[in-house]
């Protein structure tokens, strides 16, 4: 018998019914996602060959340069979300404020959205791995009114699903709804994201440490100890460790998911909060971590999904991949915490 693969809405369908209260429309919702990364995706592969490539020539409310495909996806996932019927409001990295949609469907609809709509856009030009990344979560001001900003700022174990997708060699959808991490990979043939793994899990040990070591000058004594401990030579636990770094959170957190690693961001001199943001880049990223048996904290032992926002362009350290490797960050953090 041929191999008929399993797609992501058979397998949306097959676990809707652990979500009794959402009546199909968390499937439905994750249904629109899926489409609009097709064409995020199309768009992408054909980078090179249409007016897409370039900065866009604005800066964004990070006080970063857009790009093109950053604008584009950004404009094709908030138009699939208000198509949808079952989004009050999204947001963005893009976006100042927050994106609120005020039809009769929307307005009365139970889910908000916060998004990054291309992280790694500064790598867009050089043809390496970029991303969507999305959170999703229940609404907590009455529906049949506007979304307001604390229907944004809960803390991220509220997520009913969080999930990216990474436009590589591939293009794969991972995510979660609290039931395990599945990944799907795009099958362009079909036009479908086909099951690749139910249950993804990542090793509790790796060999791969994740981080901008071209700032080392600018981090914490804690981590800079960390990235000797990683280089050290130590047959027991089989160091040195191998260093790799893309610049992509969803490209360098996708291969160490896998691979087994951690991914560190740390706060700096310069932004003493940390670079990532809470709500749409870390919050998902942890979400799915623990749910591969990982772990995702702040560096001195705060998990990330119990962090309350205060704002939903808030930013933390965010330390998170293999259970043991982040432990071991967090050793040489505390030494020096109180110092």
């Amino acid at each position: 018998m041929a191999y008929q693969p399993k797609t992501l809405h058979e397998i949306i369908i097959q676990q809707q019914s652990a979500f009794p209260y959402a009546k199909g429309e968390l499937s439905r919702l994750l249904s629109h996602i899926a489409i609009a990364a097709k064409i995020v995706h199309k768009k992408v592969n054909k980078a090179g060959l249409v007016d897409i490539l370039g900065d866009a020539g604005n800066v964004n409310v990070q006080g970063e340069g857009q790009k093109l495909l950053d604008v584009f996806a950004n404009e094709t996932f908030l138009r699939s979300f208000q198509a949808s019927g079952i989004v009050a409001g999204v947001a963005s990295e893009e976006n100042e404020n927050i994106i609120i949609f005020d039809d009769n469907l929307s307005v009365n609809s139970k889910y908000v959205i916060c998004m990054d709509p291309l992280d790694g856009s500064s790598n867009i030009d050089v043809n390496v791995s970029i991303g969507t990344i999305f959170s999703i979560y229940r609404r907590i001001s009455p529906a049949g009114q506007k979304v307001v900003n604390e229907d944004f700022l809960q803390p991220g174990s509220k997520q009913v699903a969080a999930g990216y997708i990474i436009y590589g060699s591939s293009t794969m959808m991972v995510y979660t709804t609290g039931l395990g991490t599945t990944g799907f990979t795009l099958d362009p043939s079909i036009g479908e994201f086909c099951l690749s793994t139910l249950e993804m899990k990542t090793p509790k040990d790796g060999k791969i440490y994740s981080i901008n070591e071209g700032n080392y000058i600018k981090f914490p004594r804690g981590v800079k100890d960390f990235i000797k401990y990683c280089q050290e030579k130590d047959e027991e636990t089989k160091r040195p460790w191998t260093s790799r770094y893309i610049g992509s959170l969803v490209a360098d957190f996708h291969r160490n998911l896998i691979k087994g690693g951690i991914f560190i961001y740390p706060k700096t001199e310069q932004s003493p909060n940390g670079k990532l943001r809470l709500l749409y880049e870390c919050n998902p990223i942890a979400f799915l971590a623990e749910q591969a048996g990982g772990k995702a904290t702040d560096g001195l032992g705060n998990r990330i999904l119990d962090i309350k926002p205060t704002n939903i362009h808030q930013r933390v350290p965010f330390y998170t991949g293999s259970t043991n490797m982040v432990d071991k960050a967090e050793e040489f953090m505390f030494k020096y915490h109180n110092l």
